[in-house]
């Protein structure tokens, strides 16, 4: 079948259909690959939109993982982007990780942002907690006459939840908390006679 056109510019169908290729795509590639084992479950990938992270115990593993999809895709008529592609070792101790594409040595990086958390390679929460707690700072500053204003104190106390402690709280389900990050990281909280904020 010869295909003329496309969808539409912002059209409902087009993320789906991407979706469709992409799950395709990585299936083929990907089949019987993997050594990253949760309750029993290989999981070889993490995908958001047009984002994809593959994961693997070993180095040797990540690699063939990274030469299939490379070679699969190249079928499908996609090529990766080695600038964009990174690789992140996470570990006690981490150290890099030298996995190649097209005689290119990906990028090592120490931490980055995916879906809103901040990932490191040591695997602590502390940056994100302490970035999320900035923000929340910020956010409290642009509405902080609404928040010592005269309205009724539940009413402040409902907008600071939702505004302040909401953001604040970002992705809390999945911190880890060490006795440093107990002991170092400050936490939003609010009183009952009105003074409302974060103890900075």
């Amino acid at each position: 079948m010869q295909i003329g056109r496309g969808v539409r510019q912002e059209c409902c169908l087009s993320p789906i259909l991407f979706n469709l290729y992409s799950e395709c795509l990585t299936k083929e590639a990907l089949d019987g690959l993997g050594d990253f084992n949760i309750g029993g479950k290989i999981i070889q990938t993490v995908k958001y939109a047009d984002d994809l992270v593959l994961m693997a115990k070993e180095e040797t593993v990540l690699q063939d993982m990274t030469d299939k999809l490379i070679e699969i895709g190249r079928g499908y008529d996609m090529e990766m982007n080695v600038e964009k592609t990174k690789v992140m070792r996470i570990s006690r101790q981490p150290s890099p990780v030298t996995i190649m594409i097209d005689q290119k040595q990906l990028e090592n990086l120490k931490c980055f942002k995916y879906l809103g958390s901040m990932l490191t390679n040591d695997g602590r929460c502390a940056c994100e907690i302490k970035s999320t707690i900035a923000m929340a700072k910020v956010a409290f500053k642009k509405k902080k006459n609404l928040f010592t204003s005269t309205l009724d104190l539940n009413l402040r106390n409902k907008l600071l939840k939702c505004y302040i402690c909401s953001m604040a709280l970002y992705g809390a389900e999945t911190w880890t908390f060490g006795q440093q990050i107990r002991n170092t990281c400050k936490v939003l909280k609010y009183s009952a006679v009105g003074s409302v904020g974060p103890i900075i």
